[in-house]
């Protein structure tokens, strides 16, 4: 029988819409500040179809690609049900339905997309259209919006997307993309009319602002802020792990194994986990390899020389076998409540625990999949764990996490936890099992309690279910956000006790704001920009949050505040973030503004979720900072003091005797270069100089020129959304 198909990327783009849908429960309110605005005021319903924008002009098509038939030379390629008789084409939009159209081969300049549609008037702005090449994957992802279209007669509507809009580089492509952003109800998407049109040289010319000098700035005699290594760390994926290996070439130093597989993870069995609401709640062996187990994951670690944050379970309940399922649709428990909505293809008994009016079917016993883990149990592991450690003479685990995303429980793991978390649950479970690990290890950190994001925060998974205006459960700890409440009461266990338990506070942050996140985010000019702004959430105080949050999220002052107030000295660890759009320019920009702050800001810890892949735009923001020229060049272990103008960002580190800069500087344009001044204050005079420069594609970093007079670096026009680094080797100070 087949792997189950199914891919943590898509899963958690789905997962974070539902937490939105879950932030959103109830009479909803009071999210803001966690704790200040009504978020009922900020819900809008759906806005009905208007009357487009631009103007109706005509369309000279250059290349036919469909008119009642496919073109001359030009394929049907797609994922969706389609249908191309005689008259215009339709494709099923429901489960993120598309078309593809080819014609390998084609070259040519042209002014724009345009085509004719049908569709229904609910959806919305749903169809997102995109060129594509097999040989790249950068081009922008564009949502047919009011400023593409006009209604004509018949409820059709025309769409004219420029060719600047689909493609700005100008990069040659074989094919056009539609397909349904978002998940809308069964129905048919008709398409006709699609051809490129013909443009006059003002359409065709790439649209590029002219250079502009930027001035950036770097106290090399301030106080340095020295940067964890464990900051550039990756998440460990079992499903792909055994083929996919070019997560080694990221330059990752650390390495997590969680998600929500790993709350059920049997480390007695080696091999069994629960896929949970992910995947039909069943039991599996994800890696395919009867003979895995943790040592494996140990071992790897160790080959590969990056240290390592190992979740362990405190759900209470692990995989009892790599073959039992919770749902059962012909036998069994939840035969009684009769047919279920979804089953999975390749194990059609099991069913997804919702009946066909796709409400929740009562779970099974927890037996009916699972073993109980105690805190004893959990003690045991850690102590084989550590005893191994001995016989090889190292150490092989630098974090534990106490579980992952308790506050999703009874959502994620309903067959086994179908009760909402409140404050005195999670606390309970920290306490027994954070205990149960440090009296096996009293050296390692620990952290917890791996919150999933903003609602999270501030409130339990009671105060979810019943209403975030009510709050009960937060108001029954004193109105004190949950987070904050949580580290204060650590800290009173720990000077009860006289030793210490947790070392380190962990959360996950996924931008919420709509198509930025996940691995299809969008990658038109409004979603890249938006993402790129959504990274401020992490550190900037003033920036108010664009999604449904829409308040200041500050994510790193306000741990440092709520630390500083309740349990100082304690550590940051982001346990999973991702700005998605990997394979973008604006996902690459994102990723290395993350990691810059990350060491900016003297965070502990951070993995991003799981690993960019191989040639992507993240992929070499990574690589900025831990492998910029391929033979070990990388961002240093100090952070100092540095500024720029509007629309980038610099981040500059230095060794330990102060000789040696490393420079990172972000073009946050899309589309204007820009020249860069770098003032070094307080420097020993510089010796030498070189830069190497990203702009997009696969092949990473290029040599470019730069020059260094008195204490001023500067270097030729870096283009619009790349990325520059700038390796300065300074005079010996006497």
């Amino acid at each position: 029988m087949p792997a189950p198909r199914f891919g943590q990327r898509g899963e958690r783009r789905i997962l974070r819409s539902a937490r939105a849908a879950l932030a959103l429960l109830g009479a909803i309110g009071a999210i803001g500040a966690l704790g200040s605005v009504d978020a009922c005021t900020r819900w809008q319903e759906p806005q009905q179809r208007r009357i487009g924008s631009r103007h109706a002009e005509a369309i000279v098509a250059a290349e036919t690609i469909y008119d009642g038939k496919l073109g001359e030379g030009w394929q049907n390629y797609g994922w969706a049900a389609r249908d191309l008789g005689q008259g215009p084409a339709h494709f099923e939009a429901k489960s993120y339905g598309g078309w593809i159209v080819a014609r390998p081969g084609l070259t040519g300049r042209y002014g724009g997309l345009s085509f004719r549609m049908q569709a229904p008037r609910d959806w919305g702005d749903f169809l997102e259209v995109r060129v594509e090449s097999p040989q790249r994957d950068v081009f922008p992802r564009v949502v047919v919006g009011l400023e593409h279209r006009v209604e004509l007669p018949g409820d059709w509507t025309e769409v004219l997307i420029p060719m600047r809009t689909l493609d700005p580089e100008r990069l040659p492509f074989d094919r056009v993309v539609f397909r349904a952003w978002k998940n809308v109800g069964a129905g048919l998407v008709s398409l006709d009319k699609i051809v490129l049109t013909k443009g006059d040289e003002a359409d065709v010319a790439t649209e590029v602002g002219p250079a502009i000098e930027v001035l950036l700035t770097v106290d090399c005699g301030a106080k340095a802020t020295p940067i964890s290594p464990l900051i550039y760390g990756i998440a460990y994926d079992p499903r792909l792990d055994a083929k996919d290996r070019h997560q080694w070439l990221v330059g990752a130093t650390a390495r997590r194994w969680g998600g929500n597989p790993a709350s059920r993870y049997n480390w007695q069995l080696g091999n069994a986990w629960n896929t949970a609401n992910d995947w039909f709640f069943e039991n599996v062996n994800f890696t395919g390899n009867p003979t895995f187990s943790w040592t494996t994951f140990l071992d790897d670690q160790r080959a590969h020389h990056v240290a390592t944050a190992l979740t362990v379970p405190m759900l209470g309940w692990v995989a009892k076998d790599a073959t039992s399922y919770a749902f059962p649709v012909a036998t069994g428990y939840a035969a009684k409540a009769g047919q279920q909505q979804a089953q999975d293809p390749f194990k059609p008994d099991a069913g997804n625990g919702k009946g066909l009016d796709g409400k929740p079917i009562a779970p099974p016993p927890p037996t009916q999949t699972s073993v109980a883990s105690t805190p004893e149990s959990i003690g045991k592991w850690v102590r084989a764990i550590r005893a191994r450690d001995a016989k090889l003479g190292a150490r092989s685990v630098d974090v534990y996490v106490l579980d992952n995303e308790p506050m999703l429980w009874n959502s994620t793991h309903r067959d086994v936890h179908p009760e909402p978390v409140g404050y005195d649950e999670l606390l309970a479970k920290t306490l027994a099992y954070g205990e149960a690990v440090r009296a096996e290890d009293a050296d390692g950190m620990i952290a917890g309690p791996a919150l999933w994001g903003w609602p999270a925060y501030g409130y339990s998974a009671i105060d979810a279910q019943l209403g975030f205006s009510s709050a009960p459960d937060r108001k029954a700890h004193g109105d004190v956000p949950l987070l904050a409440w949580w580290l204060r009461e650590v800290r009173a266990h720990e000077q009860k006790t006289g030793h210490r338990l947790v070392d380190l506070v962990d959360v996950h942050f996924y931008p919420q704001v709509e198509r930025v996140g996940g691995a299809d985010g969008g990658t038109d000019a409004k979603a890249a920009g938006a993402r790129l702004r959504s990274t401020r959430a992490l550190w900037d105080p003033s920036y108010l949050d664009e999604s449904w949050i829409a308040d200041r999220i500050e994510l790193i002052p306000r741990l440092k505040r709520w630390i500083a107030e309740n349990a100082p000295g304690i550590g940051i660890q982001i346990g999973e973030w991702n700005f998605g759009a990997e394979t973008h320019a604006s996902g690459g920009l994102a990723v290395a503004e993350a990691l810059g702050r990350f060491g900016q800001q003297g965070i502990t810890s951070a993995f991003y979720w799981t690993y960019p892949p191989e040639g992507s735009a993240a992929f070499w923001a990574f690589r900025a900072f831990r492998d910029f020229d391929g033979a070990g060049g990388r961002f240093l272990d100090w952070s100092l003091p540095a500024k720029g103008d509007e629309g980038t960002s610099v981040f500059v580190s230095r060794d330990a005797a102060g000789t040696h800069l490393v420079a990172i500087v972000l073009n946050l344009r899309s589309a204007q270069p820009i020249v860069p001044k770098l003032t070094l204050g307080n420097a020993p005079k510089i010796k030498s100089v070189r830069l190497l420069r990203y702009a997009g594609g696969s092949a990473g970093f290029v040599l470019a020129k730069a020059s260094a007079k008195d204490s001023v670096i500067t270097s030729d026009a870096l283009p619009g959304y790349s990325i520059a680094v700038f390796d300065v080797q300074l005079e010996v100070k006497p």
